[in-house]
């Protein structure tokens, strides 16, 4: 079987259709892909876990530089602040995953989020694809449909809803999973801003006898041009409600914001200057 490059296909695609217009939107991620390795920057992460009655439970705060690797990226870490509450005192902690009593589930949990959430290996700006039906081999699993257009802050664009070709499930493995709708920039075809949100339940029988259940998932990504033929996704976060093991409950807020593009150059010098302060109700969707 002979496999065609995506740019064959069009021909075949008009452009006014949701396939056509994602499917410029591919090629353009794809591209993209490697054009960000050309670039350094820096990288604010911060993991929220909150109490059943809404008060705050653990807050994490980093803040990496993000450089191009072989495969993916690398981040180093250069400043970390952090907080938990007990008896409605907040105490400040200043490395990650610190436990302040013997048994302490919330450490381990943010910790595990924060080296994970904006972390993806296999990704060239640390999202996680998986997420966003954006690149060619994402949108294959995936059901696109124009519901329109319409400015966005002051940007013509088209949105597009997408679903799962096949019913999604708690079992699916390389299947979609996500569904939500982007925004394209009419001129260019790259995407302005992804919602997503998680098109399973975890089934009845998993949460009787593990006493597991995970509500409300979803995750929101916005993109700024940075030079010609090239976005970068500048914010990305999400939110959900994470019951597990009968006993525990958390509202998870996760926000991760990029910043300080600077391209790649041996002879240069990163410097930090402190990060931005970033609003995670901002991310959430």
């Amino acid at each position: 079987m002979i496999l065609l490059p995506l740019w064959v296909f069009l021909t075949l695609s008009p452009p006014d259709t949701a396939d056509g217009i994602m499917l410029r939107v591919a090629i353009n991620q794809d591209r993209a892909q490697e054009m960000r390795t050309a670039f350094v920057y820096h990288q604010n992460v911060m993991v929220r876990l909150q109490r059943k009655n809404g008060k705050l439970a653990r807050e994490e705060n980093a803040d990496f530089v993000v450089t191009p690797a072989a495969n993916g990226v690398s981040r180093e870490q250069v400043a970390f602040h952090g907080k938990y509450v007990e008896h409605g005192r907040e105490v400040a902690f200043d490395k990650s995953g610190f436990e302040h009593k013997g048994i302490d589930i919330d450490a381990g949990f943010a910790k595990g989020l924060l080296d994970d959430f904006g972390n993806d290996k296999e990704s060239r700006d640390g999202v996680d694809h998986d997420c966003f039906p954006l690149t060619s081999p994402e949108q294959a699993k995936y059901k696109f449909h124009l519901e329109g257009t319409e400015d966005y802050r002051g940007t013509p664009v088209y949105r597009i809803t997408f679903t799962p070709k096949r019913k999604a499930s708690i079992y699916d493995d390389d299947n979609g999973e996500w569904e939500g709708e982007v925004l394209v920039d009419q001129k260019e075809y790259q995407p302005v801003l992804v919602t997503s949100a998680l098109a399973w339940k975890i089934p009845g029988w998993v949460k009787v006898i593990f006493g597991t259940n995970v509500q409300q998932l979803g995750f929101k990504v916005t993109y700024k041009k940075f030079d010609e033929g090239l976005w970068f996704p500048v914010t990305y976060g999400g939110e959900f409600k994470l019951k597990a093991v009968f006993f525990y409950s958390r509202r998870v807020g996760l926000a991760m914001q990029n910043s300080g593009f600077q391209r790649a150059d041996v002879a240069s010098k990163i410097s930090y200057d402190g990060g931005v302060p970033w609003l995670l109700s901002s991310l959430i969707p």
